[in-house]
C-alpha cells in the first residue's frame, strides 16, 4: 500500500478513536484511495463505488465532500454516479471538481463561465480547455484573479476582444504587462501598448512589426512641428511641464488622456516618442527633455537610452506607438478639397476614392499571421 494511503489511514484512524469522524465517510474515502491506487480497478468495484458514494456524499461533510472532489474529478475512472454526487453539493464543492479537471462540454464550460456565484467562474481560468467564448467571458468579469489565471494559462490562445480587455487594464495596473509579455502565442504588434515595460529584445519585435504594419497601410504624413511651436514648447518645459505635455499631445491630436500618459512615465521615452512623432529631430527634442530638469533629465544613461530610442523610430512608427500606450485612438486623416467624379467620361461606375478603412484592419490581420507564423517556425 503506498505511504500516502497508510499515513491517510492511520490519521483516520486516530480521529475514528477519538470520536470526532463519522466511519461512513471514512470508509468512502478510504475506498477512493485504494481504488485511484489501481491501475485498472474492476468494474464490479467501480459499481459498487458509485453506488456508496451517491448514498453517502449527500450526507458527507463539505470538508470532505471537498476532498474527494479534488480527488475524483479528473481520474478517468470516476463513477459517473459519485461525479454526479458531488455535482449536487454545494459551490465549493463544485468548485473544486472544476479547477481539478471535471470533464465538461464546451455548453457547460461557457454555462459556468457565466454563473451567478464567482466561486464556480473563479475555478475555471486555468482549465486548458477553455472555449473562446469563455476566455471572454471570464475577462469581461473584471476580477482580478481571473485575469492573472487566464494570462498564465499558456494552453489557451486569448481571443482578440479578451485581450484588448487585459490590455486596457495594463494601462491602468502595471503589473498586468509582465504576465502579457511573457505569452509567445500575442503577436508582438498586438502588444505594443505594453512598449514601456518591454525588455530591449521584445521593444525591438514591436518597432519591426509597427513599421512591417505602416508599410502595409502607411499613416498620413504629417508636418514636421514648426520652429515657433517648438519654441513654446522648450519655454513651457522649463516652467510648466504639465503644460508642455498638454501642448504636445494637442498637436498629436491625443489630447487630455495622452498628457497625462506622457507626463506620468518618469522614463520619459514616452515623451521622446511623442516629440518624434511631431516631426521633431532627435536635437530638439533633446532639448526640450533636459529642459524638463527631472531626474531624466539629469541622468547622462538615461539621456542617451532616450536618444538612441528616437533614432530606431520613423515619426509614423512613433505616432502609432505613441496612441497605443495611451489607448488614444489617432486623430482620423484631414479630408482633402478635391473633386472624385461619380462616372469616368467611358460610362462605367468605377470610381477612384481613399482606400476603405477595412483595408487596414485587413492589413493588419496579415501582419499578425505572418508574425505568427514566423515567431512559432
Amino acid at each position: 500500500m503506498p505511504s500516502r494511503i497508510s499515513a491517510e489511514l492511520a490519521q483516520l484512524a486516530r480521529l475514528a478513536r477519538d470520536g470526532g469522524l463519522d466511519l461512513g465517510q471514512v470508509s468512502l474515502r478510504v475506498r477512493a484511495d485504494l481504488l485511484m491506487s489501481t491501475p485498472n480497478p474492476p468494474q464490479d468495484d467501480l459499481a459498487a463505488f458509485g453506488e456508496m458514494a451517491a448514498a453517502l456524499i449527500p450526507g458527507a461533510d463539505e470538508p470532505s465532500a471537498v476532498s474527494l472532489a479534488r480527488k475524483l474529478a479528473g481520474w478517468r475512472h470516476a463513477p459517473p454516479a459519485a461525479l454526479q454526487a458531488l455535482r449536487a453539493r454545494s459551490g465549493v464543492v463544485v468548485a473544486a471538481l472544476l479547477r481539478h479537471g471535471l470533464p465538461l462540454s464546451p455548453a457547460e464550460i461557457e454555462e459556468f463561465a457565466g454563473h451567478s456565484d464567482d466561486r464556480l467562474a473563479a475555478a475555471l481560468p486555468a482549465r486548458p480547455d477553455l472555449t473562446a467564448t469563455a476566455i471572454l467571458m471570464l475577462a469581461e468579469r473584471g476580477d482580478r484573479a481571473i485575469d492573472f489565471a487566464l494570462m498564465a494559462n499558456t494552453a489557451i490562445a486569448l481571443p482578440r476582444a479578451a485581450l484588448d480587455l487585459l490590455l486596457a487594464r495594463a494601462r491602468e495596473d502595471a503589473t498586468y504587462a509582465p504576465p502579457l509579455l511573457a505569452r509567445r502565442d500575442v503577436p508582438n504588434v498586438d502588444l505594443a501598448p505594453l512598449f514601456l515595460a518591454a525588455g530591449p529584445e521584445r521593444r525591438l519585435a514591436i518597432l519591426d512589426s509597427l513599421a512591417a504594419l505602416d508599410s502595409l497601410t502607411p499613416s498620413e504624413r504629417r508636418e514636421p512641428v514648426s520652429g515657433e511651436i517648438f519654441g513654446n514648447w522648450l519655454a513651457l518645459a522649463a516652467e510648466e511641464p504639465d503644460g508642455a505635455f498638454d501642448a504636445l499631445a494637442s498637436h498629436l491630436g491625443g489630447g487630455p488622456a495622452l498628457a497625462r500618459v506622457i507626463a506620468a512615465d518618469a522614463s520619459r521615452d514616452l515623451a521622446a516618442l511623442a516629440l518624434t512623432a511631431a516631426g521633431a529631430s532627435v536635437e530638439e527634442a533633446t532639448r526640450f527633455l533636459i529642459r524638463l530638469g527631472d531626474d531624466a533629465a539629469r541622468s547622462v544613461e538615461r539621456i542617451y537610452a532616450v536618444v538612441a530610442l528616437m533614432r530606431a523610430v520613423r515619426p509614423a512608427v512613433a505616432l502609432r506607438l505613441v496612441m497605443q500606450i495611451s489607448g488614444t485612438r489617432p486623430p482620423a486623416p484631414a479630408r482633402r478639397g478635391q473633386h472624385q467624379p461619380a462616372m469616368d467620361p467611358s460610362g462605367t461606375a468605377a470610381r477612384v476614392g481613399p482606400a476603405r478603412s477595412e483595408s487596414a484592419t485587413s492589413a493588419g490581420e496579415v501582419l499578425r499571421k505572418l508574425q505568427q507564423k514566423r515567431e512559432q517556425g
